[in-house]
């Protein structure tokens, strides 16, 4: 056997230390791989108690056919594909031994009986693996085989489980065996340590237990029925929680949408029909950022969100210094150009990025799910999204009552006459305030791009829900903007799966009709030409 290289010193200590234990491992190790088939299954048994920290590694390899002899020396070696060769690592001590050809190896055979015996032997280590991830992923193996020997494996390693989520999933395979007993007693305890789970795979065995066919006890029977019942009643509580949190994602993203045409609309009046190609804008913008930094994803959103906010912002005052400064007071005339403006936007962007969809990859952070239990799952990019908005949100504000521009943007909004008159260039207000608002759509569209792909018409699929949102939540007021921007996407996120989407957006729809003949200010009502308009 060669020895790792260390220092001296350092390998008499582990040599005295550990000569028994490394002596014991080498031996049935030795049997392992030797030719008496029984002198194999006892040595798995002695290498999986051996507490050595090769053992699960070892046991692993010879069930997944990794474990190889070298040819050259007999040595023992775990070796993996690595490019054309095989990535060797030493068997008994875990250092690695650089590479070698497939043909300089020859593989450890195993049967069904030795592969049988291994499977519970590395099950049994990794149910004591000291990360709780680990024995997990292992428990939740073994809830699937629903085997006498992997219950008893579970049941051991419950009973020195402490982690909540693995006692669980550990109860679950434990239970799984014991409502197929013989005895009613148990069966009865099975189900009744069931109860409380939320896991889909409890929720079929209740089911089939409490069937007039699955369980001849009336008692057990009854038990099961209580637990599913109690179970059902709990999903559909957080299934309702899963669509609120839906509707306030898409809430979110209407509330960056419609903001930035609050302000301009509450400012200027104007109608704006081209906001959603601000959007559009922002999205492709996400989308060439990514293209020119491909090594960088996970810094490619935030890259994007100054270049997607300048460049919606430019192209929004380019608009209103171009076009709409010369329709002032002319609203028809300006929805009309405005609607030119977005069909210009979008033959622009399919001449240069081609009709079809573009996709934008989401970096590793926002990627995954905040899983609260089994029933409920928070999508960590929607979760950023809501968060994102809410940021932009409470930075307009502050720049809106905190700044000069502010001042001047809220003092042309209440009186346009006299703002002038005190040397408020409103002209110059009217540019910035359109630019402001069409950047804000540009980050809406930076956030949309990890929903959805990006396309020359996606903007077209917010501008109507967030002119509702404007006018719901009154004109030109952000409080407003953010009740009825959550206001109507919880709305349609809890009527879709009763009356489908596209009813659900008819109610909507209708509700804003009715609410507006009632209330023709909105929920808040704006003070200023706006509102005297």
């Amino acid at each position: 056997m060669r020895l790792p290289r260390l220092p001296e010193a350092t390998l008499l200590l582990l040599l005295a230390a550990c000569a028994p234990a490394r002596a014991d491992f080498e031996q049935s190790l030795a049997l392992l791989v030797g030719d008496v088939f029984a002198a194999r299954l006892e040595s798995i048994a002695a290498i999986q108690s051996s507490g050595h920290p090769q053992a699960l590694a070892v046991l692993e390899a010879t069930l997944e056919g990794a474990l190889h002899r070298r040819r050259e020396d007999r040595r023992l070696v775990i070796a993996v594909p690595a490019d054309d060769a095989m990535a060797l690592t030493d068997a008994s001590t875990g250092a690695a031994l650089g590479s070698a050809p497939a043909a300089a190896l020859e593989r450890v055979r195993t049967n069904n009986r030795l592969r049988k015996t291994l499977r519970g032997a590395v099950a049994g280590l990794r149910l004591s693996h000291p990360e709780a991830g680990y024995r997990l992923a292992a428990a939740r193996e073994l809830v699937g085989d629903a085997s006498q020997e992997s219950a008893a494996l579970l049941r051991e390693a419950l009973a020195r489980e402490s982690h909540p989520a693995v006692r669980e999933v550990m109860a679950l395979g434990v239970a799984t065996v014991d409502i197929r007993s013989a005895d009613r007693d148990v069966r009865l305890a099975a189900v009744t340590a069931l109860d409380g789970s939320l896991r889909q795979e409890v929720r079929a065995l209740l089911e089939r237990v409490a069937g007039e066919d699955g369980e001849p006890d009336a008692e057990v029977r009854a038990v099961a029925a209580e637990a599913l019942q109690r179970m059902e009643a709990r999903l559909a509580l957080y299934e309702q929680v899963n669509n609120l949190y839906f509707g306030i994602s898409l809430g979110s993203v209407l509330l960056l949408a419609a903001v930035g045409l609050a302000i301009t609309f509450g400012v200027m009046g104007v109608i704006n029909m081209a906001h959603g190609e601000m959007v559009m804008l922002g999205a492709y913008a996400t989308y060439v950022v990514q293209q020119l930094m491909p090594a960088h994803l996970e810094w490619s959103l935030l890259a994007a969100l100054p270049l997607a906010f300048l460049v919606a912002g430019a192209t929004g005052v380019a608009i209103e210094r171009g076009i709409i400064r010369h329709l002032y007071g002319r609203p028809l005339e300006t929805l009309l150009a405005t609607f030119g403006i977005s069909l210009v936007l979008q033959q622009a962007v399919r001449t240069v990025f081609s009709p079809l969809n573009r996709a934008v990859a989401s970096p590793e952070w926002m990627s995954g799910t905040l899983q609260i239990n089994p029933a409920l799952g928070l999508t960590y990019n929607r979760l950023y999204i809501i968060v994102f908005a809410l940021a932009v949100l409470a930075a307009l504000a502050a720049l809106l009552r905190r700044s000069r521009f502010g001042l001047e943007v809220r003092a042309v909004t209440q009186n346009r006459a006299m703002a002038s008159a005190m040397g408020i260039r409103t002209g110059r207000v009217d540019a910035l305030t359109f630019g402001l608002g069409s950047g804000i759509a540009g980050l809406a569209g930076v956030a949309l791009s990890q929903l959805t792909n990006v396309g020359p018409n996606m903007g077209q699929a917010y501008i109507v829900d967030s002119f509702m949102v404007v006018v719901f939540g009154g004109v030109g007021n952000l409080m407003g903007t953010l009740l009825g921007a959550m206001t109507l996407g919880v709305a349609n996120k809890f009527l879709e799966p009763v009356t489908g989407t596209v009813l659900a957006k008819i109610l909507v729809l209708v509700f804003i009709i009715v609410f507006i003949q009632r209330r023709p200010q909105g929920l808040f009502a704006v003070s200023g030409r706006a509102a005297d308009a």
